[in-house]
């Protein structure tokens, strides 16, 4: 190997990079001092009403546009009214009536475990302390404990004579305690920690309420499942009524990476003692995100986490509350941050960064370190379609600031002379269609490789399949990591590449996917969900929603586990390509990206979508849509083998999807009934 060649090679490639950011900065620096001179101008700030005006009618015409037209408005109020009435059931309505309290009260497990409900007081309000109580005492599941340590003051007096009263009722089960000194949030929970004796203990804030069947779920969970970490979906209500619900979180499944960067997991924990390792529960240290400290701790020592995807825990909003709004408690970011930071630690990350998003202050964005510089293999499959092969070619070169990579075409079945031409430019030699190369299987014609090397084309004989492509194209990729890539994709973000890799890079991660918009800048891909869609096979989610949309809790705005990736976009070490069979060729053309990424799970791996790598998706420019005739019925059987082969997990349903959402809608709708 040529070192200094190749030393040169790189340096020239830094140079032109640090030419092009130069180029950009100064351009932003002019656009920025042209925006100054508008902005200081008296005429711009005294037009400011009728901007606005103009503004407001605009984004009217905007959203009618989006919704359809006038038409499309209606039945979205429509739909809206029917989503209110599907609300309703997540409140009292779905509390248990007197047969169903009744058999809950009387059912006994094999495992009558213990309870003890931690509740830190402090200065409580008393309409919020007997609420709270009261939840405690209408639980169907009877073995439980209620530890409660105040550090309210002598003005709040009030509190102490309530919760002794209460104690007189629940006949020893209410355990009370004042503290000399208000230990915060951390220390008022660790005190209520030292009077336990459950093997299980759960967490309640002392202005919030329980569903009446939430610890018998939770201890069905215990003895049917053995879990030993439990949560539920949760409600943020206004007022003393449950029913006022701003907020509905329905979550899903265990999800390490969503954990991550959003503490989703929140409200209601519960857990086996041992857990504790003999540590506190809370550490002061993290003092305003305790609760995420906690739970990226203890998740991360179960042995079985379970997810009851039931409104179980309704979250009281109110001016002091986290709830309430986030600047209520601002030391609250940088607790979190540390607590993610300490978390990643303990996993063996280093050099990572953690930035707020503009979902929430507590929603993070994360940058994991980049181990070396691995050589990427991207892989585009390409029939005829010169001008988007060579949009989507130009737009990875000259906008991806990752170095190391090449470029493998798999030509199969182009007849226009322009492809061919442009084969030769991309070669830098004449391009002979089906030339021999050297070495080459005798089943395909080998690789025809770039004289830098960089780019190769290899020729796929026979009729399309994605699949078998694709399968095609890796087996003469000389990368560590095999990058997918449709022909009418077109880059966005400049390291996309980086934000892929970083995640791909891990040990615990199959596949990696990026965010896709189609032209008009609405969302094409943002992770895939089994079972959605008329077909009941899969379905992207967040489909169609704007660009600027932080989506279903803010789930736009962060890096997340997800059942599969689009193979449009798809980054995955070669050697697990390769373990997995690559793609399924019984999947010709639809499906295989989703069977590959289910394959991947079933090797006890990850798939992660990230909405930091962007790239245009003008999807299905280069085969056409799978809505008629042969290709409709093609997608049927297609549809049919996938049902038949992922039953399972079909049955089982999407751990990251909650079951409570439709399966009609790719927007989170709430499904009419349970």
């Amino acid at each position: 190997m040529d070192y200094k060649r190749a030393f040169e090679e790189e340096r020239l490639k830094c140079a032109d990079l640090a030419a092009r950011v130069a180029d950009l900065e100064s351009k932003c620096e002019e656009m920025e001092r042209k925006l100054d001179r508008i902005r200081k101008n008296p005429l711009w700030k005294a037009s400011l009403p009728a901007r606005n005006v103009v503004y407001w009618f605009a984004r009217q015409s905007k959203r009618i546009r989006n919704c359809g037209g006038l038409k499309g408005i209606v039945a979205k109020l429509g739909y809206k009214k029917r989503e209110r009435e599907v609300m309703k059931q997540f409140g009292s309505a779905g509390f248990p009536g007197p047969e169903q309290a009744k058999r809950e009260r009387e059912t006994v497990f094999p495992r009558m475990v213990k309870v003890s409900i931690l509740v830190p007081l402090w200065n409580n309000e008393r309409k919020f302390q007997v609420q709270m109580l009261e939840s405690v005492m209408n639980q169907t599941y009877q073995n439980w404990e209620l530890c409660l340590a105040d550090g309210s003051d002598e003005e709040h007096g009030y509190i102490g004579e309530i919760c002794r009263e209460y104690a007189e009722r629940a006949g020893g089960r209410i355990v009370y305690r004042h503290l000399e000194k208000n230990g915060g949030i951390a220390g008022n929970t660790n005190a209520c920690l030292e009077m336990a004796t459950g093997e299980y203990v759960g967490l309640l804030d002392q202005d919030d309420v329980l569903h009446p069947s939430v610890l018998y779920e939770y201890v069905k969970a215990v003895n049917e499942q053995k879990a030993d970490y439990i949560y539920c979906d949760e409600a943020t209500f206004k007022g003393d009524d449950i029913d006022h619900m701003i907020t509905m979180h329905f979550k899903p499944d265990y999800a390490p990476d969503n954990l991550r960067a959003n503490n989703y997991i929140c409200h209601f924990s519960v857990f086996a003692k041992k857990l504790l390792e003999g540590e506190g529960l809370f550490r002061s240290r993290f003092d305003g995100s305790q609760d995420h400290d906690m739970t990226l701790r203890l998740t991360d020592r179960a042995e079985k986490i379970v997810h009851v995807p039931r409104m179980l825990y309704y979250w009281r909003s109110h001016s002091g509350s986290v709830a309430g709004g986030i600047k209520a408690k601002p030391y609250v970011v940088a607790a979190a941050k540390g607590a993610v930071a300490d978390h990643l630690k303990r996993h063996g990350f280093e050099r990572f960064e953690i930035e707020s998003t503009r979902a929430f202050e507590t929603i993070f964005r994360i940058r994991y370190q980049i181990k070396g510089t691995p050589r990427i293999s991207v892989v585009i499959p390409n029939r005829d379609h010169a001008g988007d092969l060579q949009r989507c070619i130009d737009s990875v070169r000259l906008r991806s600031t990752y170095a190391d990579y090449e470029i493998i075409v798999v030509e199969n079945n182009s007849e226009g002379k322009e492809i061919k031409e442009y084969y030769g430019r991309l070669l830098g030699y004449d391009y002979v269609p089906g030339a021999q190369c050297d070495g080459a299987d005798p089943t395909d014609g080998g690789i025809l490789r770039s004289r830098d090397g960089n780019v190769g084309i290899v020729t796929y004989k026979g009729p399309f399949n994605y699949s078998a492509v694709n399968n095609l194209g890796v087996k003469y990729a000389s990368g560590e990591y095999v990058l997918l890539l449709n022909n009418d994709t077109d880059v966005i973000t400049a390291n996309w590449m980086e934000e892929l890799l970083m995640y791909a890079q891990r040990e615990d991660v199959g596949a990696v996917g990026a965010k896709l918009y189609y032209k008009d800048r609405t969302i094409q891909h943002a992770g895939v969900v089994i079972g959605l869609g008329a077909h009941r096979t899969a379905g992207h989610i967040h489909y169609k929603f704007n660009e600027q949309n932080v989506g279903y809790m803010g789930r736009l705005c962060y890096a997340q586990d997800v059942t599969a990736v689009t193979g449009a976009c798809l980054l995955v070490k070669k050697s697990l390509y390769l373990a997995a069979g690559g793609l399924e060729e019984d999947f010709a053309v639809s499906l295989n990206d989703v069977d590959f990424c289910l394959k991947l799970r079933r090797m006890g791996l990850l798939n992660v979508f990230t909405p930091f790598a962007e790239l245009f998706h003008y999807e299905s420019v280069s085969r056409g849509l799978d809505d008629e005739g042969e290709r409709a019925e093609r997608y049927d059987r297609e549809s049919a083998r996938f049902r038949e082969k992922w039953k399972a997990e079909l049955a089982a349903g999407d751990p990251y999807y909650n079951p409570n959402f439709s399966l009609d809608r790719s927007d989170y709708s709430l499904k009419a009934g349970r």
